[in-house]
């Protein structure tokens, strides 16, 4: 168990990190001057849930929480990897990359289709690029928690 939650913890920091450096860094940009928020095909009511309309998203008013949910969400997810891994062929390579697989396309794909493209009218070529993140994301979660809970196991 602890080595479950270890790699969660791990996986946790590194969905984080891969979310400040795609979202916030490019995405966002360190002052709202990012791509999607400046783009002009933007939906303007998107831009206002981000900027103007209150309460802000905690990610923006109050990140802590946001941060200590995603790391919390990483150690679930290394239940869950260790739960549905035994199934999978061995390797690390095949199980991480089915297990980012199954985030982006069980996670990640139903938020950018029903929320951003659906409730705020996100263009395409901007969820298309958001996509990129979350597969950035999603990968390298499932890489870092694959990565330990393989750790010592025959054919890893």
């Amino acid at each position: 168990m602890i080595k479950t939650i270890v790699a969660g913890f791990a996986g946790g920091m590194t969905l984080n990190l891969i979310m400040l450096l795609t979202f916030r860094a490019i995405g966002f940009g360190w002052n709202g001057v990012g791509i999607l928020l400046t783009s002009s095909i933007q939906s303007q009511k998107l831009i206002a849930v981000w900027t103007t309309l209150e309460p802000l998203p905690l990610v923006v008013a109050n990140p802590a929480p946001i941060i200590t949910g995603l790391v919390l969400f990483g150690i679930w997810h290394a239940f869950v990897y260790e739960w549905l891994s035994a199934a999978w062929p061995k390797g690390l390579l095949p199980r991480a990359l089915r297990f980012a697989g199954l985030q982006f396309f069980m996670v990640f794909l139903f938020w950018e289709f029903f929320t951003p493209f659906n409730q705020f009218g996100e263009p395409l070529l901007l969820v298309a690029l958001e996509l990129l993140f979350w597969a950035a994301i999603a990968i390298g979660e499932a890489f870092v928690i694959a990565s330990i809970m393989e750790r010592g196991k025959s054919g890893a």
